[in-house]
């Protein structure tokens, strides 16, 4: 007898959803997709989804689990408990994986929401990245039940590299990804703040890149991101609003915790200056921007 192949539908087909949704073709589930977008849409069907479009009601009653991928926790409400929701037209027991970065206390209502309606939530933030998520390598930080974890095992097989498996309770994934957050925020800002010294030196930047990259002040966040401001390509995969949001999160958490968190605070301040200077839809390594008295390579009068 044939393994039995959930069919799942990932919502959100952006450069982390659409890597996603391709991995659970690529592993055979059936697959659908939801975005507002219709090209992202097409994209997906033309790659092998059963069906793609703006409104996961249409399919919802032949899934057996959903992947939420969208950008924060308003767009997770509205996807899944909005006027086009699909959690209304799930079948009871349908297993649901939020994946976006967010509050802890908004995991929890939303965790608490599902069970109203019968279905299974699994708390469970990635990282990794759209080049993560096109082959399927993404690394997952998941609390839910055993029987969540047991309906998206197919699903975190094919979209994850590493699953770590946190707790029974809902909210503990997202704290975990909180406090990477604070460090992959935290190591942007520091980057960007080393490089801008380089700068006012006069040291090359693609020197300076080099030099760190083999030595002990590397890190993943400043050799991937750092890139970017020595080619001067601020292109963004992430931008710089994702990280005013990700650090507002990092402190907001550590306010309720009732727990001072200097450096995620400053690191915070930052991409915010960076967004009121204009660059909140760059790359979020374009928080380098907004020291003065420097010169950057390529488009960094852009």
């Amino acid at each position: 007898m044939s393994e039995h192949k959930p069919a799942v539908c990932v919502i959100g087909l952006g450069s982390m959803g659409m890597g996603a949704a391709r991995s659970c073709i690529a592993a055979g589930l059936p697959t659908f997709g939801v975005d507002i977008s219709d090209t992202a849409c097409a994209a997906l069907r033309d790659a092998g989804a059963v069906d793609a479009g703006p409104d996961g009601r249409v399919f919802a009653s032949r899934l057996d689990a959903v992947l939420v991928l969208v950008v924060n926790a308003a767009q997770v409400e509205a996807v899944l408990f909005g006027e086009a929701g699909i959690a209304s037209a799930l079948r009871p027991g349908t297993a649901v994986m939020i994946s976006a970065t967010i509050a802890p206390q908004d995991a929890r209502r939303f965790g608490t929401m599902l069970a109203e309606r019968g279905l299974v939530m699994l708390d469970a933030p990635v990282s990794g990245g759209a080049a993560k998520a096109a082959v399927g390598a993404m690394t997952v930080m998941a609390a839910g039940s055993a029987e969540a974890f047991a309906a998206l095992r197919p699903v975190l097989s094919a979209v994850a590299e590493k699953v770590y498996e946190v707790g029974p309770e809902i909210g503990q994934g997202a704290t975990v990804k909180v406090v990477h957050q604070l460090l992959a925020g935290v190591h942007i800002a520091a980057g960007a703040e080393a490089m801008a010294l380089a700068a006012r030196a006069g040291i090359p930047l693609d020197l300076m890149y080099d030099v760190v990259t083999h030595a002990a002040g590397n890190s993943w966040m400043f050799e991937d991101r750092m890139k970017a401001v020595v080619s001067g390509d601020y292109t963004p995969t992430s931008a710089v609003d994702i990280f005013v949001k990700d650090m507002g999160i990092v402190t907001e958490t550590g306010r309720a915790l009732k727990f001072p968190l200097p450096l995620a605070s400053t690191a915070f301040a930052m991409y915010q200056n960076a967004s009121n200077a204009g660059f909140g839809a760059e790359a979020d390594s374009a928080v380098i921007k907004t020291f003065a008295g420097i010169d950057l390579p390529g488009k960094a009068g852009s």
